[in-house]
């Protein structure tokens, strides 16, 4: 007996060494090699923003005495940030992308994947919209030629499908079924066109509500009436693109795409500057020859003095010191952030977010979502960097819009240790 479990010890000590002597490492601890190497690309129309510490709070008199934005010391994490806000043409690729990949499958344009057996959508196929027997096809797609407002494209037809990662629920309930972290996401994300009418009572805007979107003079304004799930689902799509094409070139993805933390927003729009009340610094909006510095309502009833009577193309006024425009004014922004009175009180001082996805039956109260950064129809106290404000997630308005973020994978984009 004792000469067995002797013989079995040898055996497998016997494996463990001739193991030892494989993996051509040469006995070295040289980690696994062949990684893919990682130099971090900068997206096209995005700025770094380096890490650092912010001091988020009121940045003036708080003329609520709402004490929503108490004072504190936070520390952010380097990330990309778009360095103007998504524009209307910029959107128009993320509809024309849907309205796309909908008639592909309308037209059967699917190939199959030969080794996961995956269906998946044939881009090289074209599509010719104006074809008589293509049209029929795509009638789905469309209005009835005898529907009063014409045969165009049904809005309604217009959703974007995607799934993401519940990492909070991952974190709390270990075990969990993977399947119960894949939240699906259905968003119908055609811009709300009558936005301009809705919004104003006793107001001529039906040029804007027929025009904002379409119009080629206004394709580099910043796109409106976008409600918060149609932000997000936008960053979803834009990750899958982008995501794509890496993958087919071999290289190593990024971090998502995704509507900025409402503290990483208030950092960047500081540019630098960690007590300044406005992008620009301050403590004035006008510079020293009498120019306003933004988008915004500088008096009641004077709209147009700062050089727009509505908004104004997303490259408009001087980039703050990270190199972003409109940081104040032109519209409000989307942030990813719930937004709770006293949120300053208990966040996290590394990276403080607090996020929450509310059901369709609860309370309005809980679909609350931070915005920032002011708009062209707010007075000067919207505009500085430390006022918060917040709309319904379900909401979409003619002055708030949004702009994208990823967080950057490393120590510093300027880092040469590559």
């Amino acid at each position: 007996m004792k000469l067995r479990s002797f013989a079995g010890i040898f055996a497998v000590s016997l494996l463990l060494f001739l193991g030892s002597c494989g993996g051509g490492y040469n006995g070295q601890l040289l980690g696994v090699q062949n990684r893919p190497s990682w130099r971090p690309d900068m997206p096209y129309g995005m700025v770094y923003v380096p890490s650092g510490r912010l001091h988020i709070g009121p940045s003036d008199q708080d003329v609520n005495n709402a004490m929503v934005a108490r004072s504190k010391t936070i520390s952010i994490s380097g990330f990309f940030m778009d360095d103007q806000e998504i524009s209307n043409n910029e959107y128009r690729q993320f509809v024309e992308w849907v309205r796309d990949s909908i008639a592909h499958q309308l037209l059967d344009h699917i190939i199959v994947d030969e080794v996961t057996g995956n269906e998946q959508i044939d881009w090289k196929q074209k599509i010719d919209y104006s074809d008589a027997e293509t049209r029929e096809l795509l009638s789905a797609m469309y209005l009835p030629n005898d529907d009063p407002m014409g045969g165009g494209l049904d809005a309604s037809q217009m959703a974007y499908k995607y799934v993401w990662v519940d990492w909070q629920t991952a974190a709390k309930e270990p075990g969990i079924d993977r399947e119960d972290l894949m939240i699906e996401e259905e968003a119908s994300i055609y811009p709300d066109t009558l936005v301009w009418i809705r919004d104003f009572s006793y107001s001529y805007n039906e040029p804007f509500s027929r025009n904002y979107y379409r119009h080629p003079a206004f394709d580099n304004y910043p796109v409106v009436g976008i409600g918060w799930d149609q932000a997000n689902a936008f960053c979803a799509w834009r990750t899958q693109v982008w995501n794509g094409y890496k993958q087919s070139v071999g290289q190593p993805m990024m971090d998502d795409f995704r509507l900025p933390i409402e503290h990483e927003w208030e950092y960047a729009a500081r540019g630098g500057r960690k007590l300044a009340p406005y992008p620009w610094g301050g403590p004035y909006i006008r510079n020293a020859k009498g120019c306003l510095l933004a988008n915004f309502k500088p008096g009641r009833g004077n709209y147009p003095e700062d050089g727009g009577l509505y908004t104004v193309q997303t490259d408009s006024y001087w980039a703050n010191d990270y190199g972003l425009y409109n940081m104040a004014g032109n519209v409000s922004e989307w942030t990813s952030s719930a937004y709770y009175e006293n949120s300053y009180s208990f966040v996290h001082d590394l990276n403080p977010d607090i996020r929450y996805d509310a059901n369709d039956s609860e309370p309005n109260t809980m679909k609350r979502k931070v915005i920032r950064g002011g708009s062209w129809k707010d007075i000067g106290y919207f505009i500085q960097n430390g006022t918060r404000h917040w709309e319904y997630s379900f909401e979409t308005k003619s002055y708030i819009g949004f702009r994208c973020v990823s967080t950057y994978l490393g120590r510093d984009f300027t880092d040469n240790s590559f």
